[in-house]
């Protein structure tokens, strides 16, 4: 195995069915039939007398034909936006358009698995997609509250209840019901879409800029959905607060068995209301002590929101245009910010980490939209946390458009420049507490002595590219000394490249920074510089899963907090976590980003 010494960069020079078809069920995915019962709770028939429309399409998956599907889902027209458009830019552009109009291939929640997954939308043929229209300004505005807080209001808890039964229970054809939005994100995410200008190439909605204005768009027309059902404009969704210590626990509205917001596929260690989100979950451990779990929260809100995410790029993740093969994992710091709910709230004897730990069924479960409703709240307060924390105004982003269903069961186009402005959108959340703002990690007692004595820790002599234990590199700097002028300008980015790995594997390292190999720090210290998570997915659509992508964390106010600004390298320390798949490491380089 080669050493990763030999691979640091040096500085340069300057029938719609969601579940699998019965008969290939095995035997773990068949308790999922046991369980979904419970999970759905409510009574209600579908079009043969079943009560669950789930357990209709488990019957009946036997007998759908494994084919693509045709959605014959007309271009149709785009209104003009609140952006003027740059002839010059527009020539050269290449935003997606959508996912292909005729084709939507069938799912997997492993590659070469033979469970097949349709997450395609009802066939529309010869029906044309309608352009997105704002909301009337006279209407009501919606405004989502935290959950914990909104568990307490038995009025809205009942109204959510009856909005998700009356969800639950439309006929499974429907394209509002929970059955095809649970879908919406399968779809998206998971392999079964295609690029409708390059049906080559899959579309994946995750691990690049569009991570946060597609959720947007999905809450948008979910939560609309919701409110129509019960004839009321002002529903809103609430958000899950776990970046307040009040709000870290599943809400109570979520764990009544018998309710329609209950989902049986969760991590039964979680749902204990002393029992927070914890962000840097290992898998193993569910013994930490309250506040050891908060001041580790609050210190990776910090990371990802404050001292990592100081430019756009780093935040949102990778540009992304049509014609570019999908992005490999990683992302921006908002969507590595919301990739440990997933986890922690899947249910932990699943196969597949159902339903919130996988790509795939995440959106059976009614706790998914309330977690992106946090991330979209937070995507709003970055924005105000000043410096370089704008959104983009690249041509291909503004106009890169998706296709969802609205309360109507009309087919809208909706473009990225569409969604920006959440009040444009009739949405506000209600204020919280920010405690994270001010977490802001502090060195180790013993960080002088350390960085003094770097190379007393093994050295990179030790490293091998295969990530199989704690891992110690050295990583030459471009430049020393930097002046405020020129951190200003630009962002030192450390670059873990060449990460190699199965996407349908849970995979999870820790990375730390002149620091104790023997006993490396946690988020609430200033050597943690980041970590990597895989949330299991299908990477594409291309047969295969194993992929190649990086992980970057912008070191700029760590290395002024450690005092190693001065220095011409720095010891960079992989802390592999439980993982469920082999990783191998490319190398380690640091770059700017202005």
């Amino acid at each position: 195995m080669a050493s990763l010494t030999s691979l640091i960069s040096s500085p340069p020079s300057s029938t719609n069915n969601i579940f699998p078809k019965t008969s290939q069920l095995s035997a773990p995915i068949g308790r999922l039939q046991t369980l979904r019962k419970s999970q759905l709770a409510v009574t209600c028939k579908s079009s043969n007398g079943r009560s669950d429309p789930f357990d209709e399409v488990l019957a009946a998956a036997a007998a759908a034909s494994r084919r693509d599907v045709l959605l014959g889902l007309g271009a149709g027209l785009y209104g003009a936006g609140a952006f003027v458009t740059d002839p010059f830019s527009a020539a050269f552009a290449r935003p997606i358009d959508g996912p292909s109009q005729d084709v939507c291939k069938l799912a997997t929640p492993s590659p070469g698995n033979p469970l097949q997954i349709e997450c395609c939308p009802p066939a529309m043929a010869g029906r044309e997609s309608k352009p997105f229209q704002f909301p009337s300004p006279s209407e009501p505005k919606r405004i989502r509250r935290p959950a914990h807080l909104a568990s307490q209001d038995k009025e809205y808890v009942e109204k959510y209840k009856l909005a998700m039964k009356r969800m639950k229970c439309l006929p499974p054809e429907d394209p509002r019901s929970f059955f095809q939005q649970a879908k919406v994100h399968c779809a998206y995410c998971n392999g079964s879409y295609v690029q409708s200008s390059h049906t080559n190439l899959g579309l994946q909605i995750h691990f690049s800029w569009l991570f946060l204005p597609f959720h947007r768009m999905y809450l948008h027309f979910y939560e609309r959905i919701l409110g129509s059902l019960i004839q009321d404009p002002t529903f809103a969704l609430p958000f899950w607060n776990w970046d307040h210590e009040d709000g870290m626990a599943i809400a109570e509205m979520f764990k009544d068995p018998e309710s329609p917001l209950f989902d049986g596929l969760r991590n039964v260690y979680h749902l204990p209301s002393n029992k927070p989100l914890d962000l840097r979950w290992d898998r193993v451990t569910e013994d930490k002590p309250f506040e050891r779990i908060r001041d580790d929260n609050y210190a990776r809100v910090y990371e990802l929101m404050v001292s990592g995410a100081q430019r756009r790029l780093e935040f949102f993740g990778p540009k992304y245009r049509a014609g570019d093969p999908p992005p490999a994992g990683g992302g921006g710091t908002s969507e590595r910010l919301h990739n440990m709910a997933h986890l922690w709230t899947g249910g932990h004897n699943q196969q597949f980490g159902e339903d919130m730990g996988n790509f795939y069924s995440a959106g059976r479960d009614p706790i998914f939209y309330v977690h992106h409703c946090n991330v979209d709240r937070l995507w709003n307060v970055w924005k105000t946390i000043g410096g370089f924390r704008f959104d983009f105004d690249d041509y291909d982003y503004l106009n890169t458009s998706f296709l969802f269903y609205d309360e109507n069961s009309d087919l809208i186009k909706i473009k990225v420049k569409d969604v920006l402005d959440p009040q444009a959108l009739g949405l506000e959340y209600e204020d919280r507490p920010i405690p994270w703002r001010n977490s802001r990690p502090v060195p180790t007692a013993a960080n002088a002595a350390r960085t003094a004595t770097a190379a007393a820790f093994g050295g990179p002599a030790e490293a091998q590219a295969a990530l199989e234990k704690v891992t110690t590199v050295m990583v030459p700097r471009p430049k020393k000394g930097r002046t405020a002028k020129e951190k200003s300008a630009a962002s030192e980015i450390l670059v873990v490249e060449g990460i190699e790995l199965e996407g349908d594997k849970v995979v999870q390292f820790e990375v730390v920074i002149n620091d104790d190999p023997d006993n490396p720090s946690g988020p609430s210290n200033s050597e943690f510089a980041g970590s990597f998570l895989n949330i299991p997915h299908v990477h594409g659509n291309n047969g295969h899963n194993k992929f190649v992508t990086g992980l970057r964390m912008d070191i700029t106010e760590l290395l002024e907090d450690i005092g190693a600004e001065n220095d011409d390298q720095i010891q960079v320390t992989l802390v592999p976590k439980k993982s469920d798949g082999p990783v191998t490491i490319g190398g380690l380089k640091i770059e700017y980003s202005s």
